[in-house]
Parts: structure tokens; sequence; C-alpha cells
């Protein structure tokens, strides 16, 4: 408006377009306006602003996990990895020493199984025998094999026939 004189044409149409452009302001300034007074009112408080509600977090901190982490990183690491060349150190000498008393018992163990193994054997080649002698004709009658004979009952003797 200061480089345009003051009788020109072009000033009248700035003029013009000014006043339109302070109408709009003012329109949007009276919607803020009761956009602010309807926020008042409904916080209860004339020109409160409502915070958004806080976030509650349960559980335990993030620190904890972080500490929790570099812990175990430094004293249970080393600590497990102490034990484990520990256990298989020793692993080795636990192998070869063998308690005498368990190689003892473990022998007589193996005799008594290899004992009953034998006479089991025997009782299978006694039975393989006999299966054999009674599917042959012959072999039955050769072992006493036959038809029952009667038994004759002896008579008791009455206590009367006594002498």
């Amino acid at each position: 408006m200061e480089d345009v004189s003051t009788g020109a044409p072009e000033r009248t149409a700035l003029e013009a377009r000014m006043t339109d452009v302070d109408a709009r302001i003012k329109t949007v300034d009276g919607m803020l306006a009761t956009n602010a007074l309807q926020l008042s009112q409904a916080a209860g408080i004339p020109g409160a602003v409502v915070d958004p509600p806080r976030v509650i977090v349960r559980g335990p901190p993030e620190e904890a996990y972080v500490l929790g982490g570099m812990f175990m990183l430094i004293v249970l690491l080393p600590l497990s990895i102490a034990l484990a060349r520990r256990i298989w150190r020793r692993s080795a000498a636990v192998v070869t020493s063998f308690p005498r008393e368990i190689a003892e018992r473990l022998s007589r163990m193996e005799q008594a199984v290899e004992a009953t193994a034998e006479e089991v054997e025997r009782i299978g080649e006694g039975q393989r025998f006999l299966t054999r002698l009674f599917t042959e004709g012959d072999g039955a009658r050769a072992i006493g094999a036959g038809a029952l004979q009667p038994l004759e009952k002896k008579q008791a003797k009455s206590p009367e026939r006594l002498p």
C-alpha cells in the first residue's frame, strides 16, 4: 500500500481485498474464541488445558534388564565356564578309577549269569531230546510209555475181623 499512490485504482482494489482478509481473520478469531470457551467449560476451569494421561509402567524398569544382563555376562558366565572345565577334568579321573568292590561284585554276577545260562541250555537240550523221542514211535516205548495198568485196591481189614 505504501508503494501505490493515493488516487490510483489499484489502491481501492487492495483496500477492498484487505477488508475482506480482515473479515476472514475476525471470523477465524471468533471460532477460536468459541472453541476455547467450550474447552474451558469442559475442563471446569476457565482457560485450562487438559494434559494427556500419564502412562503407568508396570513391572521392573528397563534399567533392571540392562543390569541383569551385565551381571550375567560379568559374573555368571565365567563361573559357569569354570564349573564346566572342572566337571570335564574330573569326569576322566572318575571313569578311570573304578572301585575294586564293584568290579568284584560285577564279576560274581557275570559268573552267576553264565551258570544260569548253561543250566537253561541243558534244560532246553533235554526238552528237545524228549520231544524227538515222543514224535518218533519207537522212542516212546523205549522210555516206558504205554497204556496205564489199573492198580489193585487193597481192602482194609475191618476192626471185627482182627484176631
